[in-house]
């Protein structure tokens, strides 16, 4: 059930940033930027973060709809709810645990992380760079998990709901476009 009053019941992300566009056009390009804009993560790899990362949060919205980006993307059907179920024996690859560990006590324990952290990072293959664009990632989608949990937005895609093809497709500055907030902020 939403929150705020002026959304309708269910309330989608496109309802909210189109009741509130102020800043949603310059939002939105920003995670194209990081979602989308050919950087060291693949946008698997960020949606699978992102996805992560919501769930971490209890933000159904997301995790529902990145989860089933991640999917559509290559990600495996079930790799998300093993992570969160329990990180250390998900089915992911050897030089994603590091990876996903940092996100994960960036997300919970942000002022504990250290240089060993970094470290295993860097020693599972992962350059600097690859782990900015990752905590970018986390950052990210905790300020869009309370985005939509603040409103309660609370359509996401679920389990037998169809994801359409132009879904699939869709990039974040298209959503912008569609949406009539491309130029908005």
């Amino acid at each position: 059930m939403p929150l705020f009053p002026s959304l309708p019941s269910p309330a989608r992300l496109s309802d909210l940033l189109t009741r509130h566009p102020a800043h949603a056009g310059p939002l939105l390009m920003h995670v194209e930027a990081v979602m989308k804009a050919g950087a060291p993560l693949t946008a698997a790899q960020c949606e699978l973060i992102a996805a992560y990362v919501s769930g971490l949060n209890a933000c159904a919205f997301c995790l529902g709809s990145h989860r089933i980006y991640a999917e559509a993307l290559g990600v495996a059907p079930g790799l998300v709810e093993a992570l969160l179920d329990n990180p250390d024996t998900a089915p992911v690859a050897p030089e994603m645990r590091p990876l996903l560990a940092y996100v994960r006590k960036l997300n919970h324990l942000p002022s504990r992380l250290t240089r060993e952290d970094v470290r295993a990072v860097l020693d599972a293959g992962w350059s600097e760079e690859a782990l900015y664009h990752a905590v970018q990632v986390c950052a990210l989608f905790n300020l869009f998990n309370r985005l939509v949990e603040g409103a309660g937005v609370d359509f996401a895609y679920g389990d037998g709901d169809a994801m359409t093809e132009a879904d699939r497709s869709s990039d974040y500055r298209g959503f912008a476009e569609r949406l009539g907030v491309a130029g908005q902020g």
